[in-house]
């Protein structure tokens, strides 16, 4: 069974979808809030420990109608049910996208080929744990007999941007080790990584699926080398793990065969976290809380795969993310974060929502003529009120923005946490309502500094508040995003999990490699010629 193949732009929801938009662009949310006392109401989902408040938007229950009209005619249903039952919807590349099997319990099926991947998942599992706990226990050693104090992952994309956001995002409920990433071929950031560690207490996890990636292995072998100024070969086996699939490739580096963690190709870089990709976490926070991560995502799944759409939040986002793409031309979303350990959340969702969105191809392989992927930035607040808000509260474009919260604080300081949400429930309700001219003059103001300090409001936002940053929190919190990438592609009739886009670049950086290590430059465009040239001549 293979994913629907629907254009949205041919069914009747997306005919009533554009005639509805020319209803409501020129409304304004405030007049939607006073006409329904009830709508904050109407338009909220309250799930588990997480509360969605979705009214600051500018919907009405008759717009949420033509989106669910949408999401059937597309099939999201049917799609939904393709995935969790392991069909092979990345049909490019000829995979199942199970990364919910990893976060299953042990009494799941989860079924690929015929087989059922659950017992395999949870034999990885208790080796991560084993393996964990012999680490921060001590028990496992460098070569000189000291435990170690340090963790260097060594990936890039999926296998670097996920274990690094979690673990800052986890940073409250971290150990004794002191964890790092190196990702960037740069060899500056490789080396300000390095003069930070003694090797004799430095634990290094090598991740990379086929053990080619040019990054990662770059940056593996000059960690090598430099290990190996005081150490021996055989010391490689006490200090280097490995997340791969290319077992002989890993055991030529001098990584020891039992120190491999597995890897399958229905689990894509981006969504690989939550695999033994995640064994930096795991060495970061302990193997309880990593679990807890998993946990939480399954419980994410199993609201995903069960609620209606009507009280569903991943398909509640995601078709009001599709509304202003492809009716308000919105052509990004901001994701602010109401904490400082979210710091890199919207980093991770830029590969996640951009690399699996951003496509011009239907599923049939035809140019598309609608819009796609959104564009995603963001940082916390309360720094972004003091950077970007101002585009966003009196700037010409139009961005929808995600207010992601927590109602507890973790180190229990009221008085920072009270000031903290009151920014974080006024700017949604200042992105609301605005201040009109009439407002301002009240105020006061020099008649001549009036217009430059009316809003317009009429922002739309998102407001989702959980009780506390957890690591089951956490877990949902990046599965409903997963899903919500998941539901806008099946909209959009593209496929989510390939990325062909990211080879053309590297494949011509080999080829230019090349070039600097001999004198023949070959044909380029004149500027990329001249550039060339210009380096050639520099290094």
């Amino acid at each position: 069974m293979a994913l629907p193949n629907i254009n949205p732009t041919t069914t009747d929801a997306w005919r009533r979808l554009k005639a509805h938009y020319t209803e409501m662009n020129n409304l304004h949310m405030k007049d939607l809030f006073a006409q329904d006392k009830e709508r904050a109401d109407k338009l909220t989902i309250a799930w588990d420990d997480f509360y969605v408040d979705f009214s600051k938007n500018r919907i009405t229950e008759e717009t949420i109608d033509y989106l669910h009209q949408l999401a059937d005619e597309v099939k999201l249903k049917e799609a939904i049910q393709c995935q969790f039952s392991g069909e092979k919807i990345n049909q490019t590349e000829g995979r199942a996208v199970l990364h919910t099997a990893l976060r299953a319990p042990e009494e799941a099926e989860f079924h690929v080929d015929g087989v059922n991947v659950i017992p395999e998942i949870h034999q990885v599992k208790q080796k991560i744990e084993r393996f964990t706990n012999e680490v921060i226990n001590g028990d496992r050693k460098g070569y000189t007999g000291k435990s170690f104090t340090d963790v260097v992952n060594i990936g890039i994309g999926g296998s670097d941007l996920g274990p690094a956001m979690v673990v800052e995002s986890l940073q409250f409920y971290k150990n004794h080790l002191t964890t790092h990433f190196v990702s960037n071929v740069d060899g500056d950031h490789v080396n300000e990584v390095i003069k930070k560690l003694n090797p004799e207490t430095t634990l290094f996890v090598v991740v990379s699926k086929t053990f080619t990636t040019q990054e990662t292995l770059s940056n593996a072998n000059t960690i090598k080398t430099w290990f190996l100024n005081g150490a021996n070969e055989k010391d490689i086996a006490k200090h280097f793990v490995a997340v791969s699939t290319n077992i002989e490739s890993v055991k030529s580096f001098g990584i020891d065969e039992s120190n491999i963690f597995p890897m399958w190709n229905w689990v894509g870089g981006r969504f690989s976290l939550w695999s033994a990709v995640g064994i930096t976490i795991s060495l970061a926070v302990g193997y309880q809380n990593f679990n807890n991560l998993l946990q939480g995502a399954h419980k994410m799944d199993e609201h995903f795969k069960n609620e209606d759409f009507k009280s569903n939040i991943p398909v509640t986002l995601a078709l009001i993310s599709v509304w202003y793409n492809n009716f308000f031309k919105a052509e990004s979303e901001a994701v602010i974060g109401y904490s400082q350990y979210l710091n890199q959340f919207a980093t991770y969702l830029q590969q996640g929502i951009m690399e699996s969105n951003g496509k011009s191809v239907d599923r049939n392989g035809n140019p598309i003529d609608y819009e796609t992927g959104t564009l995603i930035w963001g940082e916390p607040g309360t720094n972004s009120q003091h950077a970007f808000f101002q585009l966003i509260h009196q700037g010409t474009k139009l961005i929808p923005a995600d207010f992601i919260g927590f109602a507890k604080s973790l180190h229990g300081n009221q008085d920072h946490q009270d000031k903290l949400m009151s920014n974080f429930l006024a700017q949604t309700e200042a992105l609301l309502n605005g201040k009109t001219k009439e407002e301002v003059v009240v105020e006061g103001t020099e008649p001549s500094i009036v217009p430059f300090k009316v809003f317009k409001g009429n922002k739309p936002t998102n407001t989702i508040f959980i009780n506390k940053l957890t690591p089951e929190s956490l877990g949902k919190l990046i599965a409903m995003y997963e899903h919500k990438i998941f539901v806008q592609g099946i909209v959009w009739n593209i496929f989510s999990y390939d990325q062909f886009g990211v080879e053309l670049g590297k494949q011509l950086a080999s080829k230019i490699l090349q070039e600097f290590n001999n004198s023949a430059i070959n044909n380029h465009d004149s500027s990329t010629s001249n550039l060339l040239h210009y380096y050639k001549d520099l290094s």
